[in-house]
């Protein structure tokens, strides 16, 4: 049975220590002080700096005659960051985060000396939100780095960052944060208590979070914003968002969500608001339109043909004459290799993936048509809504599986089919809400105030308040 404190000896303090860490890349090293004291310190190779560990605790300590209590050492070791612990498996943790510890005959507590030694990327430019106009900063793997990021951004002491850790296994390091005064209480409380009851056994990404912060996790609808770079990240937390930064992710998640955050993009605010809003329209018809084009498309052959003006109906009609396939079939075809293509081509090696794509979309798609196995027309419109869907490349996933839905329902009973789907599509959406915001305000439940930085974007100066929606302590941000 593993010893719950420490006992001052040292060499059963170690045994304990070393029963709960017996793999064989945790060290000890053996030293001794100027009173004749021995020392040992235990470290994780790959996680620890040991020049670091050397030069601030091994070579000061060498010297030190003093009183063995930890607190008198701990003012000869030079590193910033040195605390005492008394329960061993709280040290056992310490190590494996890559802090050493160093216990010594008479110790009444373990030094825990912060000499860890992470491998990180420098700071880019995200590869999932590219901005023309704007910064080019991104989250990396670190999350101090990533706190420092926000940090440097927010200069004020109303920047509340708490430190949690979520994971059995993993221990992961999770950072909550928010704008004292400006983020409701109740919100960071639920977050907060979300957090602190997952119980599993490790958090390698950020999304693994996603489903235990969301009230539906079943639901097709998202219920947590997420994004990649930190100016995107202050100023939801500036609206009176929380923020939650995970260590080992690059993606940072939001809360409250709203749907209309995803037809946003950081480069709005950095150009004239009437040309904001014409971009930001225009992913909205772009999405519109990938969803429903096919749909429409397989429903308009199979049903009501009048939907077509003539002289299209007859181009189409002379496509699609010798096509041994359905409509419905022959569409659900060529958008499930539109999705295998898609998927190949991130799987496989970036310039593999550039020849794949050039293959799938120009050879196969010119032989298909050729040899009169698909029609141009379905060709064409599946390309359009491939394209369609990347206007907004946070719902990739959900818009995905609703173009499919979709399509089903209009193969098997027309227009009809697309009508319902569409009015179950906003029946789940106007009553989804996260910790008692609607997802889908401020249309359902309509605020006419918050309809200025939605798909229309008003001037910054008429922007002087935040969100009626999120209703913040603090109202005005403007004055």
């Amino acid at each position: 049975m593993v010893k719950k404190e420490i006992s001052g000896k040292r060499d059963a303090d170690l045994e304990a220590l070393k029963e709960l860490l017996p793999a064989q890349d945790i060290l000890t090293f053996f030293f001794e002080d100027a009173a004749k004291r021995q020392y040992v310190c235990i470290f994780a190779d790959a996680l620890t700096d040991k020049d670091l560990l050397a030069e601030q605790a091994l070579r000061p300590l060498s010297g030190y005659d003093g009183a063995p209590q930890a607190e008198c050492i701990a003012q000869h070791v030079l590193s910033p960051e040195v605390r005492t612990q008394k329960n061993v498996k709280e040290l056992a943790g310490e190590v494996l985060a890559g802090n050493p510890v160093l216990l010594w005959e008479g110790a009444d507590a373990g030094l825990i000396v912060g000499t860890k030694k992470v491998a990180v990327r420098a700071v880019a430019e995200p590869p999932t939100d590219v901005a023309i106009k704007g910064p080019r900063e991104g989250f990396i793997e670190d999350v101090k780095t990533n706190t420092s990021l926000v940090r440097r951004r927010l200069k004020t002491g109303e920047l509340m960052i708490e430190m949690l850790t979520v994971g059995r296994r993993s221990a992961t390091s999770v950072a909550l944060c928010w704008l004292e005064g400006t983020c409701r209480k109740d919100i960071v409380e639920a977050i907060r208590s979300k957090l602190k009851k997952i119980d599993i056994d490790a958090v390698p990404d950020s999304s693994y979070l996603t489903r235990f912060l969301s009230d539906r996790p079943y639901s097709l609808v998202k219920q947590v914003g997420t994004t990649e770079k930190p100016d995107i990240f202050c100023a939801k937390l500036a609206e009176g968002r929380a923020g939650i930064l995970v260590d080992g992710s690059p993606i940072a998640l939001t809360l409250p969500y709203l749907l209309a955050e995803d037809f946003q993009s950081s480069e709005d605010y950095f150009v004239p608001a009437y040309r904001a809003t014409f971009t930001r329209l225009l992913r909205l018809f772009a999405l519109i339109t990938a969803i429903y084009l096919p749909a429409f498309y397989v429903a308009a052959q199979l049903f009501k043909l009048q939907l077509l003006p003539v002289k299209l109906l007859l181009t189409i009609a002379g496509s699609i004459r010798d096509i041994p396939l359905s409509p419905s079939l022959e569409m659900l075809l060529v958008l499930l290799v539109l999705e295998v293509l898609n998927e190949a081509s991130i799987r496989m090696p970036k310039y593999v993936g550039m020849a794949l794509s050039v293959v799938g979309a120009l050879v196969l798609g010119e032989t298909a048509v050729s040899a009169g196995f698909v029609s141009t027309p379905a060709i064409i419109i599946v390309a359009f809504s491939g394209i369609g869907l990347y206007a907004v490349p946070n719902l990739i996933e959900e818009t995905s599986v609703l173009r499919l839905a979709m399509l089903l329902a209009a193969g098997s009973v027309g227009t009809y089919g697309i009508l319902l789907v569409s009015a179950l599509c906003l029946v789940v959406i106007a009553s989804t809400e996260n910790f008692g915001v609607p997802v889908g305000a401020p249309f359902a439940p309509f605020v006419g105030r918050d309809l200025r930085d939605t798909f229309v974007k008003y001037n910054l100066l008429s922007l002087k308040e935040r969100p009626e929606t999120l209703r913040s302590p603090n109202k005005r941000r403007l004055k």
